[in-house]
């Protein structure tokens, strides 16, 4: 097992380092630093808030520090870092034209490659990123019923516009009217809802996966997912799962394929363009029509550079069994972490599919275990998050999960020595 030396500890806080400079500048022109889930202040002292740059599963920050990334950018990078095979398609596109005033031919070639990728799948329409796609669905849901309601399960996270976002900072309740809740793979709580609903359902939106985040992540149960099927089928409403984040990384054909459950819709992005700015929505031939009707759109929306991306990943995606492989790394790293938990006698909890990783910390109700666990990595040069299910991707292999287990070991040493 090859070890990775400490890295050098930042320079004295009287020299600034770079990062804080850039922290500090930030704050005056953007509100609180960053917005969003990746604003670093968010994660434990010591993680770094700018990088410079990445390559494979490997990331740079802008003090030079070198990490073997298990976030994958909040998951995008399928493939890894610069993939070549990607970047080369994307270049050659780029050289010939990225917004137009309509789309590349490339789109055409897209939607035939998605359409052919997802069995249930008779349609697509592409957009720009998750939100988008989620916000389609529930729209595509409601045009083609003539309903309002849609079922979400209490805690999921499908976007950040007023309808579904986790803050309620400028949110109406006219803006969640018409949404009604259900636990995750309650059965009984789903058909409940649904009764609320009445004549008035439209859809049942779900997740690929339970992977609400600071709790222990759920995958669906077979039961769960057909009750879901049945139930849309009886009361005439759409099925949607949002495979937003797993989606590509369980199954290319849809995360839920491998339950044999197939949705009405489903929104798509982060794994689709390794890296670069594209969703989807894919639909059955019952939603066409209401696809047609509706108006979205984006001056971005039909970018060639992201499309003729996409087509390298998929292809990419499909040759080399990237599925299979990140299940493989999946296991290997989970093994190792469990056994490495026994020897310094520490209970955890993984959960959630192996290719997503979910790390958490029995008694830990504050995270402050996971958060000494997730900082001690970081300083033996490898990024977990200590609270948000983590990715892995094609370029993560058995030298980058044992390099990564040297230092997870160092972690619950740290962890070990403090709370015994």
């Amino acid at each position: 097992m090859t070890s990775i030396a400490p890295m050098t500890p930042l320079e004295p806080a009287e020299q600034e380092s770079f990062d804080a400079s850039l922290r500090r500048r930030a704050k005056a022109v953007i509100p609180g630093g960053l917005w969003g889930h990746m604003n670093a202040a968010r994660l434990p002292e010591g993680y770094p808030q700018y990088f410079v740059r990445a390559r494979g599963c490997r990331l740079w920050d802008v003090e030079d520090n070198e990490y073997i990334d298990f976030m994958c950018s909040y998951g995008p990078m399928i493939l890894g870092y610069g993939d070549e095979d990607v970047e080369r398609a994307a270049a050659s596109q780029r050289a010939q034209a990225d917004i137009a005033n309509g789309p590349a031919p490339c789109v055409v070639e897209l939607a035939e490659l998605v359409v052919t990728t997802v069995p249930h799948a008779d349609w697509v329409i592409f957009a720009k990123n998750g939100t988008d796609a989620t916000t389609a669905c529930v729209t595509l849901a409601r045009a083609g019923t003539g309903r309002r309601k849609v079922l979400v399960a209490r805690g999921s996270y499908h976007g950040a516009v007023p309808w579904c976002t986790p803050s309620l900072a400028g949110v109406t309740a006219e803006d969640r009217a018409h949404l009604l809740h259900f636990e995750y793979n309650d059965i009984a709580s789903l058909e409940a809802a649904a009764d609320e609903a009445g004549d008035d359902l439209a859809a049942i939106l779900v997740a690929a996966f339970r992977h609400d985040v600071r709790r222990d992540q759920e995958l669906a149960t077979p039961e769960f997912a057909r009750a879901a099927r049945a139930l849309c089928d009886r009361k005439g409403a759409a099925l949607i799962v949002d495979d937003v984040r797993a989606g590509f990384r369980l199954h290319l054909g849809g995360s839920w394929e491998t339950l044999g459950v197939r949705p009405d819709l489903a929104a798509w992005s982060k794994a689709i363009a390794n890296g670069r700015a594209l969703a989807a929505v894919t639909g059955n031939d019952r939603f066409r029509q209401a696809a047609q009707e509706i108006f979205i759109t984006g001056s971005f929306w039909c970018a060639a550079v992201p499309m003729a991306a996409a087509i390298a990943t998929l292809h990419k995606l499909h040759a080399t069994d990237a599925v299979g492989h990140m299940a493989r790394m999946g296991e290997r790293l989970r093994a190792g972490i469990e056994a490495q938990a026994r020897r310094h006698g520490i209970g955890v909890r993984q959960t959630g599919p192996v290719q997503m990783p979910m790390i958490l910390f029995d008694d830990d109700p504050d995270l402050e275990k996971g958060n000494l666990f997730a900082a001690a990595a970081l300083r033996h040069g490898v990024y977990l998050h200590p609270w948000h299910n983590m990715f892995l991707s094609l370029a993560h292999g058995e030298a980058e999960i044992d390099q990564a287990l040297e230092a997870t070991d160092h972690a619950f040493a740290a962890v070990a020595q403090q709370y015994g």
